[in-house]
């Protein structure tokens, strides 16, 4: 996948030096929160939770969106190379200080932040539910662990093969075996699209089940003895 850089601006490196503190941000409030979590029950463990996850879902929101618009340009430009809307872009032109002699390497890295920002909101709904591992919730919190961890670790190995100057190599490029052009660029971007959705979907579904089993997670953070835990929260 290629992607044109254009002049980098202020605002281009204000926004991935922000958009990375967020991810590094939500990855020490996991580690925090679930170090806490281990020990006696606090239930301001419960309120931070629940404050990750909030901000997992507007990370996701904003991550889905631009595969939505690259598949929705895809449609209309089949053998273009692939597309970044215009704020995707600057924040990839931001990220690409890092390493300016690798032209990708700013897309590659965005794409990596973007998905740890979703992994760290999956995280937060395994924290909540750990004192209810019975519920529904938890089940679909811990497949989409599961299945984003997987998927964080195919970016990974992007971001780092680009870095070390090799092509883009992970599942979505064939392993780096698909010459540049329409046909890796339609594989690709069609690749990623597929895989957000279905961990946007199995994220919806585990915030749906926390919704309804929210009585019963929240009892597990009361101070007063919780009531069982049954299959379906009352």
């Amino acid at each position: 996948m290629t992607m044109p850089m254009s002049s980098m601006s202020g605002w281009d490196t204000a926004g991935a030096i922000l958009i990375v503190l967020w991810a590094l941000a939500m990855w020490a409030a996991v580690g925090v929160l679930a170090y806490a979590n281990r020990g006696p029950v606090r239930p301001w463990v419960y309120r931070g939770s629940v404050a990750l996850i909030g901000v997992g879902v507007i990370g996701q929101l904003g991550h889905l969106q631009e595969h939505v618009a690259q598949v929705g340009y895809w449609l209309g430009h089949p053998n273009s190379p692939s597309w970044m809307t215009p704020w995707g872009t600057g924040l990839a032109n931001g990220l690409q200080m890092v390493l300016p002699n690798r032209p990708t390497f700013g897309m590659e890295l965005l794409h990596l932040t973007g998905n740890f920002i979703f992994l760290a909101g999956l995280a937060g709904v395994m924290v909540i539910t750990r004192r209810a591992t019975k519920t529904q919730a938890h089940r679909w919190g811990k497949m989409g662990v599961w299945m984003q961890g997987i998927h964080g670790l195919e970016h990974l190995a992007l971001t780092v093969s680009v870095a070390f100057g090799s092509r883009a190599i992970g599942l979505s490029t064939f392993f780096g075996l698909i010459d540049p052009g329409p046909g890796l660029t339609t594989y690709r971007v069609w690749w990623h699209f597929i895989a957000n959705v279905i961990g946007t979907v199995i994220f919806g579904l585990a915030l749906y089940h926390l919704w309804k089993e929210r009585r019963a997670v929240r009892a597990t953070y009361s101070l007063r003895p919780a009531p069982v835990l049954t299959e379906q929260a009352a």
